[in-house]
C-alpha cells in the first residue's frame, strides 16, 4: 500500500503502538450456553466468537480413529465483519486454509488419545475483522476448549508479526498486514514449544530469526493475558456458586 507510513520517525505505528506492543486484548468465557465451551475474544478491533462441542460420537466415520479423537475445526467470517458486506461462499479457499491451520494446531495440543472413536468440534467466527485473524481465532478457540473442560498439553497462545523497515512488529492489524511478510505463530504457553508457524509472502532467511524471536515474545505476552482471563472466569464461577476461595 503505497504512501502509508507504517512507522513514524518517533517509532510509533499507525495506531500509536510501539513495535513490540500488543493491541488491547479482552475475553469472556462461557458466553454461549448451548455449547460445551465457548469464548468471545477481542484483539483490538478484531472480534471473534469460538464454540466447542464434544467429545461426542464421531459423525465422520471415514476420519474416526480407534486410538484418538478427530478434531473438526470450522472457520467462518460474518457477512458484516468487514466493510465489503459480501457473503463468502461456504468452503472458500481462505476459510478452508484457516480451518486447516486450526485443526493442525489443536490436534497437537488436545490430548486426543483420551477420547478414541470420538469427535471434537471447534467452530470459530470472525465478527469484526481488523487483521491478525488466525492468531485471534486460535486464542479464542484455546479459551473455548479450556472452558469445555477438554484436557490439553497446555494453553495454546498465538501472535502475528511482520517486518517494517527492518523492525519486527507484533499483533498486526489489517493495515499493517500489507507491510511485509506476515508470520503467525502458535506455542504451548509453559514450554514455549512451537506447534504452528504460518507465513504469508516471501521472507529473506536473514530476517527469520528476528521475526521468530519477536513472535515468541508476543505469544508469551498473550499467554499472561489469557491466563488472567481463565483465572477471572474461575473466580466468578466460584462466587456464583457460593464456594469460598
Amino acid at each position: 500500500m503505497a504512501g502509508v507510513e507504517y512507522l513514524s520517525p518517533e517509532g510509533l505505528r499507525v495506531d500509536g503502538r510501539r513495535p513490540p506492543e500488543l493491541r488491547k486484548v479482552q475475553a469472556r468465557l462461557g458466553v454461549f450456553q448451548q455449547s460445551d465451551g465457548s469464548a468471545y475474544l477481542e484483539h483490538g478491533n478484531t472480534k471473534v466468537l469460538a464454540t466447542v462441542n464434544g467429545p461426542h460420537e464421531s459423525t465422520n466415520w471415514s476420519r474416526a480413529s480407534n486410538d484418538s479423537a478427530f478434531v473438526n475445526c470450522q472457520f467462518s467470517m460474518a457477512t458484516f465483519s468487514t466493510g465489503e458486506r459480501r457473503r463468502r461462499p461456504k468452503g472458500d479457499k481462505r476459510s478452508t486454509e484457516m480451518s486447516h491451520f486450526m485443526q493442525d494446531t489443536f490436534e497437537k495440543a488436545i490430548l486426543t488419545h483420551l477420547y478414541p472413536r470420538s469427535q471434537i468440534d471447534i467452530y470459530v467466527q470472525i465478527l469484526q475483522a481488523d487483521g491478525g485473524h488466525l492468531a485471534a481465532c486460535i486464542n479464542a478457540a484455546s479459551l473455548a476448549v479450556m472452558n469445555a473442560g477438554i484436557p490439553m498439553k497446555d494453553l495454546v497462545c498465538a501472535c502475528s508479526t511482520t517486518l517494517v523497515e527492518e523492525t519486527a512488529i507484533l499483533d498486526v492489524n489489517y493495515l499493517e498486514e500489507s507491510a511485509g511478510p506476515l508470520i503467525t505463530m502458535a506455542v504451548l504457553a509453559q514450554s514455549g514449544s512451537i506447534i504452528l508457524t504460518q507465513m504469508e509472502r516471501r521472507l529473506h532467511m536473514d530476517h527469520l530469526p528476528a521475526l521468530l524471536e519477536a513472535g515468541a515474545k508476543g505469544c508469551k505476552d498473550v499467554s499472561v493475558l489469557m491466563n488472567g482471563f481463565l483465572r477471572s472466569h474461575v473466580t466468578d464461577q466460584l462466587a456464583i456458586q457460593g464456594i469460598p476461595q
